[in-house]
């Protein structure tokens, strides 16, 4: 299996560029595929850097509906209408980030639910025996409290974001299983826990955001999370892969305490033991 990371917020391989988003190119034994778009088309430009042919891409799996996601898709149907693209059913809602200052439209852009290639799940969905989604992540232990500034806007009132339009990507190599995350909304360590229900052990690998980046200074409620998250996480054998919306400095308090098991996968990188 080949992983490379297409895009991501910092600066990796030479010549590639970065931004706030996300995109994960995978080949495996059938499939080449995109795991997200990043925000805008600068992933296209960097596929072009790193060799990769986007035309051969037969599917597309949107992680949630927001824009750093699924900024790039618009531009991709246009060299490749043929790829389906999987997305929850509600993906397309209308999705704010909002606060006592802010109030920003994050969601996808309308136009790609138009798209004829989209295919709208509902739920869980087997693909093939390679590839399977699962969503329905309903605990809140340890929910980043980065979610709480983002809202859903229902009928002219902002409610809580609950994210059931997230949804998780199960790669099946062998004997082996790999899991897919975005940005880990629902708390990375409840998503394991319904990995395990579906499949009663864990990932051997994990990328994903862990969404504990925030602007403004970091509380010791924020970071005694990142390291009670860390400790669980260092009780399996799983190895982490992440980035995005994870942090820098989250990234290093978690570092400490997983050593190896955690990498920070930068714009352009490839992912060489999975």
């Amino acid at each position: 299996m080949r992983i490379v990371n297409l895009i991501e917020n910092t600066p990796g391989v030479e010549r590639c560029l970065y931004e706030h988003g996300l995109s994960f190119y995978v080949e495996t034994k059938n499939h080449k595929l995109l795991v997200d778009t990043g925000a805008s088309d600068a992933f296209i430009h960097n596929a072009k850097v790193l060799g990769i042919d986007l035309t051969k891409v037969d599917a597309v799996i949107l992680s949630h509906g927001h824009y750093d996601h699924s900024g790039g898709i618009l531009s991709f149907v246009k060299m490749n209408p043929n790829a389906k693209i999987y997305m929850q059913k509600n993906a397309a809602g209308d999705y704010y980030h909002k606060d006592a200052v802010v109030e920003k439209y994050i969601g996808i852009d309308q136009e790609i639910k138009r798209l004829p290639q989209v295919v709208w799940v509902d739920g869980d969905l087997k693909i093939d025996d390679e590839l399977e989604l699962f969503s329905h992540v309903t605990d809140r232990r340890l929910w980043p409290q980065g979610n709480l500034e983002l809202k859903e806007l229902v009928n002219g009132e902002f409610l809580q974001d609950e994210f059931s339009h997230e949804q998780y990507l199960v790669i099946t190599d062998g004997e082996k299983k790999l899991l897919i995350s975005g940005c880990a909304h629902n708390g990375v360590l409840n998503i394991l826990e319904k990995y395990r229900e579906l499949y009663g052990d864990n990932p051997y690998a994990m990328i994903s955001g862990f969404h504990m980046r925030k602007k403004s200074d970091y509380t010791d409620e924020d970071i005694a999370v990142m390291e009670e998250t860390a400790r669980e996480l260092c009780d399996t054998d799983t190895v982490f892969y992440t980035g995005h919306c994870t942090g820098e400095y989250p990234f290093e308090v978690m570092k400490k305490i997983l050593g190896e098991q955690l990498i920070y996968v930068h714009s352009g990188e490839e992912i060489v033991c999975v």
